[in-house]
């Protein structure tokens, strides 16, 4: 089992991965031997799937809470059910709440955990490779609005992450496909030789090969756990790993959260790299070299039906990132060389959507 350590003095946590890491329960306070509250948030697929996996490791005291799958369970009156369902349980302020599933389940039981009695402890147990390379990691929570994605959030961070890639195994192709995106962004903004290897272990990756999985796995918490250790609350650094999400987060809500949000955010990087190639900022060879490893890996280079480009940039404006009417956005230089900008405009975006249109 890999473990590394996020560093952020009293709010420090570990993050544990590998084969049947969910033992690891134990060392976090809410396994069977403990009297602590646990109470597990997770969706109902997973449940299903995995939950028989996890009961043997729980207090006899704990209560499962489940919650539909997907995107559109991240709604504030999802967020009061659930309290609803806590408060019937009488869970104290010293209980653990475990959420147990993707990114819905880390953001929506998160946030739970953050508001319930005033925020108690959580441990995110992430099901998903989207989740487990970057949703789990950093201690965001947030639920959507009609108005736009993760608008309702706080930073309230774990008190551990168990990766356990057992749990990977029921994970459906598309799904798994979905979370690249999330690792190649990383490596495209931070690490160079790890982009690298993505292009030299696509093979390996896309068949799941467990030494290539779990190497992936543990270099995106490391650059995760590096920068948010740098800069929790995204006050700089942080931000540069919102690249391919302006324009994916617009894509993800004008399309109904008909895609995964892992194909939201390739197609997003996608669009953003055109916005940097058209300005002069990234060599035409480069941007080639992005699109082709996200073909290789079997992301989607074409949104599945015609967005309007004014609609595209109204909804980048109703996005979180806007700071004084600016919408922020992450472009690229060259790999390892992320620029913040607030001065992207509807024309350039209009010309930069015919590449996924």
């Amino acid at each position: 089992m890999n473990l590394i350590h996020v560093s952020l003095g009293s709010r420090s946590y570990p993050i544990y991965i590998g084969p049947s890491a969910r033992v690891a329960l134990a060392e976090c306070g809410a396994g069977a031997e403990g009297d602590t509250q646990v109470a597990v948030i997770a969706d109902e697929t997973v449940a299903s799937l995995h939950g028989q996996r996890l009961e043997p490791l729980l207090n006899l005291g704990h209560i499962v809470i489940t919650f539909p799958p997907g995107e559109r369970s991240k709604t504030l009156e999802q967020v009061e059910a659930l309290h609803r369902r806590l408060a019937a349980a009488r869970v104290e302020r010293h209980a653990v709440i475990v959420t147990f599933g993707g990114g819905v389940a880390g953001d929506l039981g998160g946030f739970v955990a953050a508001t319930w009695l005033r925020g108690v402890r959580c441990i995110h147990m992430p099901t998903t490779l989207l989740a487990a390379v970057d949703a789990a990691v950093g201690g965001k929570t947030g639920v959507n609005l009609p108005e736009g994605k993760n608008l309702v959030g706080v930073f309230h961070q774990p008190a551990a992450v168990i990766v356990d890639t057992d749990f990977l195994d029921t994970l459906p192709a598309r799904d798994f496909t979905a979370g690249l995106a999330e690792s190649v962004k990383q490596a495209i903004v931070r690490d160079a030789e790890f982009l690298a290897w993505h292009e030299a272990t696509a093979a390996a990756v896309c068949g799941r090969d467990p030494a290539a999985l779990a190497h992936l796995i543990t270099r995106n918490c490391e650059l995760k756990a590096d920068i948010v250790a740098q800069d929790e609350r995204e006050a700089g650094l942080r931000a540069i790993l919102n690249y391919g999400h302006t324009i994916g987060h617009a894509i993800e809500r004008l399309l109904g959260y008909e895609l995964r949000h892992g194909e939201c955010v390739a197609l997003g990087m996608l669009v953003e790299n055109e916005v940097a190639r058209a300005r002069g900022l990234l060599a035409p060879s480069e941007a080639d070299r992005i699109r082709d490893l996200i073909a290789r890996l079997g992301l989607p280079l074409q949104v599945p039906r015609p967005l309007d480009a004014p609609d595209v940039a109204a909804a980048c404006r109703a996005d979180k990132k806007v700071r004084g009417g600016a919408v922020n956005f992450v472009l690229i230089r060259g790999i390892g060389a992320p620029v913040r900008v607030a001065d992207v405009t509807p024309a350039e975006i209009a010309a930069a959507l015919t590449a996924i249109q």
